[in-house]
C-alpha cells in the first residue's frame, strides 16, 4: 500500500525541486497579481492562469516512465516529506483545470455587480491563488504536519471566498463553516499530537511501520478521520455544507465543490489504508454512511425548491460514492481493491469537472433568468439552450451515464461490489442512479415548459457560457479517453 499512494520510508535529497516548488507557488502569485492587478486587466490575469498547467508538464516530464518520486525538503531543523505519482499528478491536473475554469469564469461573473466586482477584485484572486496552492501542497505532502498545514490553509481560504458576497445571510453561514471547521482541525490536530507522542513521526511512510494496533492508534485514527470528515461534509457532518453554497459567488461554488471536500477525503482514506488497512468492520460502518449520504442528500436535491440548493445537496449525495471505497479497498482481496481503487479516483475526477461545470452553467441560467428557484426556469430551453445544454452534459456524468467519465467511474465501482459479492454497496449504487436522474429530469422539466408566461431575461456573457461548456464537455467525453488516468493510476499502485 505505501507503494500504492507513492510513499518511500527512505528520506532522500529533494529532486525535482524548481519544478516542485513552481507548481506551488504559482497559483499564490498569480493570485497576488490578480490583486494588484486593474479590474479592467482581470481578463490577462484569468488567461494567466494557463501557466500552472504548463509547470504541470514539466513536473510530469520529470517524473515520466517512473512509479512515482519521494523525497524530502529541509528547511533548517524542520523536515517536509514529499511524493509524485499518476494519482498524484491526477489531482494537480484535476485542480488546475478546475482553477482556470473558476478564474476564466469569474471576471464576466464580477462585472455583473459593481460592488461584487470592488469587493472581488481586492480579495478573490489572491485568496483563489492560495486555494489553489494549498490544494496542491495537499495532493503533494507525504507527512502530517504539511498535511495539516494544506488543510488549515485551505479550510481559511474557503471560508474567505465564503464570505465574499457580504449579505448577512453569507457571513452566518461562513462563519458557522468556520466554526465547523475549527473543531474538525482541532481533532485532526490532537490525533497528529497523539501519534507524535506515541510513536515521534509524522512521516506516513515511517508511520506506517512503526504504528502498533491497540487503543492509541485508534483513538488517534478516531480523531484524525472525525475531524477530515467534518471538513468534506460527509453525512451526518455536512450541515453547513449547502447554506454556504446558497450564498456563495458562483466560481467559488464550482471550486468548492470540485476540489476542496474531496481533499479531506484524500487525507482520511490514505490515513486508513496506511495505518489500519484490516479495520473491516469500522470500513463497513462507514459504508453504512455512505449509503445513507446517496439515499439523503439524492432525496433532499429531488425535493429542493431553490437551484444552488439542487446542486449543493447533489455534492452531499455524490460524495457517498467516494466513502464507498473504504468498504471496498480495506479487508479485500487484491482484485476488488484495484478495480475500487481505479474506480474511485475516477468517481472522484468525474464528480469534480462535473459538479463544476453544474454550478458555472446553473450561473448562467441564474443570471439569465433572474431567478434563484427550480420554477424560474420555465421556458429557458428556447431562450438558453446553450447554458442548459452545458448542465446536462455535466449531468449526464453525474448520472453515470455513458460516455461520460462517471459513467466509467461507477462501472468500476460496480465490478468492485459485484467481485466481491458486497449486494449491499452494488444498491447503494443503483439507487444513487435513479436519485440522481430523478432531480436532474426535475430541472429539465421545468425547463420544457412552453407554456410559460413571458418573463424578462437578461444575456449572459460569451466568457461564462463558453468556460461552462468547455468544463462540461471534458466531463463528458473524457469517459472516452479514460485508458490514460487507468494507466496513471496503473503505475501508482505497481512494485517499483
Amino acid at each position: 500500500m505505501i507503494e500504492r499512494l507513492g510513499l518511500s520510508s527512505a528520506a532522500t535529497p529533494m529532486e525535482n525541486e524548481a519544478a516542485l516548488w513552481l507548481v506551488l507557488v504559482l497559483p499564490l502569485l498569480l493570485g497576488v497579481l490578480g490583486a494588484i492587478a486593474r479590474p479592467s486587466r482581470a481578463w490577462p490575469v484569468a488567461v494567466a492562469w494557463l501557466l500552472p498547467l504548463l509547470a504541470l508538464g514539466w513536473l510530469f516530464s520529470q517524473v515520466a516512465g517512473t512509479t512515482g518520486k519521494s523525497g524530502v525538503v529541509e528547511l533548517g531543523d524542520l523536515v517536509l516529506y514529499w511524493r509524485v505519482n499518476g494519482l498524484t499528478l491526477l489531482l494537480l491536473l484535476l485542480t488546475y483545470l478546475i482553477g482556470l475554469a473558476s478564474a476564466l469564469y469569474a471576471p464576466a461573473y464580477l462585472r455583473k455587480d459593481v460592488q461584487a466586482l470592488a469587493r472581488g477584485q481586492a480579495w478573490f484572486w489572491p485568496l483563489l491563488g492560495l486555494l489553489i496552492s494549498s490544494l496542491a501542497l495537499i495532493w503533494l505532502a507525504a507527512d502530517l504536519l504539511s498535511l495539516y498545514i494544506g488543510l488549515e490553509l485551505m479550510g481559511l481560504t474557503a471560508v474567505g471566498l465564503m464570505l465574499l458576497p457580504g449579505k448577512v445571510e453569507a457571513l452566518v453561514a461562513g462563519l458557522r463553516y468556520l466554526l465547523l471547521a475549527l473543531v474538525g482541525s482541532l481533532a485532526f490536530l490532537l490525533g497528529i499530537s497523539l501519534m507524535l507522542g506515541t510513536w515521534g513521526r509524522l512521516d506516513l511512510a515511517g508511520l506506517a511501520e512503526v504504528a502498533e494496533p491497540g487503543v492509541l492508534l485508534w483513538v488517534a485514527a478516531a480523531l484524525l478521520t472525525g475531524g477530515l470528515m467534518l471538513k468534506a461534509a460527509a453525512f451526518p457532518l455536512h450541515v453547513w455544507l449547502v447554506p454556504v453554497h446558497a450564498w456563495a459567488w458562483i466560481p467559488v461554488s464550482a471550486i468548492h465543490a470540485g476540489l476542496v471536500i474531496k481533499a479531506s477525503f484524500f487525507i482520511a482514506l490514505q490515513l486508513w489504508l496506511l495505518l489500519v488497512p484490516e479495520a473491516t468492520v469500522a470500513a463497513w460502518m462507514i459504508g453504512g454512511l455512505a449509503g445513507a449520504a446517496v439515499v439523503w442528500g439524492g432525496v433532499k436535491a429531488w425535493r429542493s425548491a431553490k437551484l444552488k440548493e439542487v446542486v449543493a445537496w447533489s455534492t452531499v449525495s455524490q460524495l457517498g460514492y467516494l466513502l464507498l471505497a473504504f468498504p471496498l479497498l480495506i479487508g479485500t482481496d487484491t482484485a476488488v481493491a484495484d478495480l475500487a481503487w481505479k474506480g474511485t479516483w475516477l468517481q472522484l475526477m468525474a464528480h469534480g469537472l462535473a459538479k463544476a461545470a453544474m454550478f458555472l452553467a446553473l450561473g448562467n441560467l441564474i443570471l439569465a433568468t433572474g431567478a434563484a428557484r427550480v420554477e424560474g426556469l420555465a421556458g429557458a430551453s428556447r431562450r438558453f439552450p446553450l447554458s442548459l445544454l452545458s448542465f446536462g452534459m455535466a449531468a449526464i456524468s453525474v448520472v453515470g451515464l455513458p460516455p461520460s467519465m462517471g459513467f466509467t467511474a461507477k462501472w468500476l465501482l460496480l465490478h468492485a461490489a459485484l467481485s466481491g459479492g458486497h449486494w449491499a454497496w452494488m444498491m447503494v449504487l443503483a439507487v444513487g442512479t435513479l436519485l440522481s436522474a430523478a432531480y436532474v429530469f426535475r430541472l429539465f422539466h421545468y425547463s420544457f415548459i412552453e407554456d410559460a408566461p413571458e418573463a424578462e431575461f437578461r444575456r449572459v456573457p460569451w466568457p461564462m457560457e463558453t468556460v461552462a461548456l468547455l468544463l462540461a464537455l471534458a466531463a463528458l467525453l473524457l469517459g472516452l479517453a479514460a485508458e490514460w488516468p487507468l494507466t496513471l493510476l496503473r503505475g501508482a499502485g505497481e512494485e517499483p
